[in-house]
Formats: C-alpha cells, sequence, structure tokens
C-alpha cells in the first residue's frame, strides 16, 4: 500500500472497513494487484504463488485480515482495539506521532518530543513488529507506507542515539528478531535516497554490532550482500567488519582470497558464494566455482533469493558476462522462478535488460 492510500494512525475502525471492502471488491473483479496483495500479506499465501490466490476462496474477513498486516496488526481484531486505544491513550497516540516526524525528517517535531519525553526512545509500538522508532529509520520491517528514508534521516537517526536509543535493539520483524541494522542493510529505501551507508556508519558510531543478534544471516555485510548493496558492504569491510567465510569474499569480488578459502569451504558457504558471485556480477569467481563443480542450476539458498537460479539474478542485475558464462556452461534456460513462474528470459523482457534478452534468445535457438 502506497503512501497515498494508507490511512493516518488516527483513522476510524469505519476508515478501515471501507478499505478492507474495496479491497475485497478489487479481489472479486479479478484485480491483478490485489491478488498480489492477498500473495504477500495474507499468512494463508505464504510460500504460495500467485495463481492459488487467483483459485482461492476467499471473503471478507481475508480483505479484512491483510488490511490488518498492511498496517501491521496481526488480527482484525488487533487493529480494531488499536482504534479505539489511538483515541484514549496519550502515549500510543505520542509515539504514532514521533514515527511520523521520523518517516518524514520533521527534527523540530522530533526533537521537541524527545526533550520533553525522553524515555520514548526506547518506548515500543503497540504495532506487531514492537519497533523502536531508531528501527524505522531503517525503512524497513514496519507498515509499508511508513518505510520511507528523508534526506536528513542520518541528522534523524543522531537525535534519538544521542538521546539514548538501544541501538541493536530487537524487534519482531519477518518472523524474525530484527536489528536497526539488519533491517537497513537490506532496505531499498535509504539505498534509493544514497543514505543507505551513512546511516549504516552512524550505528556502527554509536556501537552497533557487525553481527547483531537476530538477523537471519548473522552478517550485516552477508546481508548487505544478499539484498545487492555491494557499496554499503563495502563500507562496512572498511569499518572493520569480519570477512571470514567465501561466501563474504565470493560476492565482495575478492578473488584471490576466494581462491584461498574454497578448498576448506564447506557446501553450504560454496552454494551462497555462487548465488552473491552471480549476483554481484564477479565473473571471474563464478567461474571459479563453476570449476569447483557448483551446479548452475541449483536455485539460490534460503536468504538469497532463494526463489530463482544464480543465471536470474545475473539477469537481475544486468551482468551480460556472468550470464555467457553461465550459458556456456550449460545453465538451462527453461527453469522457471518460484514467485513470478518466469525463466531467465522472461526476466530480461520483463526488466528490459535488451542486450541479455537478445543474446538469450540466440543461445536457445538450435545450431543452423
Amino acid at each position: 500500500m502506497s503512501s497515498v492510500d494508507s490511512l493516518p494512525y488516527g483513522a476510524t475502525l469505519e476508515q478501515y472497513e471501507r478499505q478492507a471492502q474495496a479491497l475485497f471488491d478489487a479481489l472479486q473483479s479479478g484485480d491483478d494487484a490485489a491478488h498480489w496483495r492477498f500473495k504477500w500479506e495474507h499468512p494463508r499465501f505464504r510460500g504460495k504463488s500467485v495463481t492459488e490466490v487467483r483459485s482461492a476462496t476467499l471473503d471478507l474477513t481475508d480483505a479484512q485480515l491483510v488490511i490488518a498486516h498492511t498496517y501491521a496488526f496481526e488480527t482484525w481484531t488487533d487493529l480494531a482495539a488499536f482504534t479505539d486505544v489511538i483515541a484514549r491513550d496519550a502515549s500510543v497516540a505520542l509515539f504514532e506521532t514521533a514515527v511520523e516526524a521520523v518517516i518524514s525528517g520533521d527534527v523540530t517535531t522530533l526533537s521537541s518530543i524527545v526533550r520533553e519525553h525522553p524515555s520514548i526512545v526506547r518506548a515500543r509500538s503497540t504495532r506487531r513488529h514492537h519497533a523502536t522508532l531508531l528501527h524505522y529509520v531503517a525503512a524497513n520491517g514496519v507498515e509499508g507506507a511508513r518505510q520511507r528514508t528523508p534526506a536528513n534521516a542520518v541528522e534523524v537517526a543522531k537525535i534519538l542515539l544521542e538521546a539514548g536509543a538501544e541501538v541493536d535493539a530487537l524487534a519482531d520483524m519477518y518472523e524474525a528478531k530484527c536489528t536497526t541494522m539488519s533491517m537497513l542493510v537490506s532496505s531499498s529505501h535509504p539505498h534509493q535516497a544514497g543514505l543507505q551507508a551513512a546511516l549504516a556508519a552512524t550505528l556502527l558510531s554509536y556501537g552497533a554490532a557487525f553481527e547483531g543478534p537476530g538477523s537471519h544471516w548473522q552478517s550485516s555485510v552477508l546481508t548487505a550482500l544478499a539484498f545487492g548493496y555491494l557499496d554499503t558492504a563495502a563500507t562496512l569491510v572498511k569499518r572493520g567488519a569480519p570477512v571470514n567465510n567465501v561466501a563474504a569474499t565470493a560476492g565482495l569480488g575478492w578473488l584471490e582470497e576466494t581462491v584461498r578459502r574454497l578448498p576448506l569451504a564447506d557446501a553450504a558457504s560454496r552454494h551462497i558464494a555462487l548465488a552473491l558471485a552471480a549476483q554481484h556480477g564477479h565473473t571471474d569467481i563464478v567461474r571459479l566455482l563453476l570449476d569447483a563443480g557448483e551446479d548452475p542450476d541449483r536455485y539460490n539458498p534460503e536468504g538469497y533469493h532463494s526463489h530463482s537460479t544464480p543465471l536470474h539474478q545475473a539477469v537481475s542485475s544486468n551482468h551480460l558476462g556472468v550470464v555467457q558464462l553461465l550459458v556456456e556452461r550449460g545453465a538451462r534456460l527453461d527453469i522457471e522462478d518460484l514467485i513470478y513462474q518466469g525463466t531467465p528470459l522472461d526476466w530480461a523482457v520483463y526488466l528490459e535488460r535488451t542486450a541479455i534478452a537478445e543474446y538469450i534468445r540466440g543461445a536457445a535457438q538450435p545450431d543452423t
């Protein structure tokens, strides 16, 4: 849900009910965007394809559940309770007001709230993620419409940290316990704003751990690499983040170090190494791993775009050299990803990777 159609935190239950009805009506009319909303937000379809949404029998209560999840509530009952609490509990309203200041970069309002209510920097959201204000700086894991990175996000983070915000506090996000750092380095919004590396450096300056508790992947470097943020990963390394396995060296593009570590690497690390090397366009390292017996047709490991193959990710990242190498080494062109059911060529066409699409079409033609 975009910020345009997102309701303010003080919305009434009747306003949420109208949104649920509109979503259900869209679903009934066959609207593709509504199908995808259900696929991503309804727990019944977790790990399943959108095709199963289209064939399912759903009712208004299902639409209400999707709306509840959109606003980070576990159930519709929880959302309904929030509409009551927000109208009578000043502390909840104050926290929500502070969140709005964080995501909009309103440092005047934020500073005033923090000065008058210093304990708020350690307070928790009543929504299901139980985030602190600092978590919202990461623009990830919280309500979708509130995943925003203002131009002064570093200043916002410093206001909270200087006031005593816990830099590695854990919140309940993506079925895991997550720090602000783990959410930050996996978020597109601070990256697109050009502030991801600067925000990561700020968190480190206030004591954030490189391998924080709660992260699926434990390492901030590997997390940044998994989500495609090579520059941020490099910044973390410059600040002292450990690089202690072949997966990290492969993702960073360190050929000599990958050669050195590869003989002693376990199977899981090798699998991740191929996924990251292909995603980041490190052709020499992809070749090294293929020579060592890695399978180019295996789906990537969990946490590293596991719905797709190395070839899909090379296409997505627009690395023609890696695409050519994988195809020359026998990578199949007919494997579909597990979310969108697209082949590497389908991805190339959809993402407008024209040169890659032309190459794959040529490679798919029988010899004449």
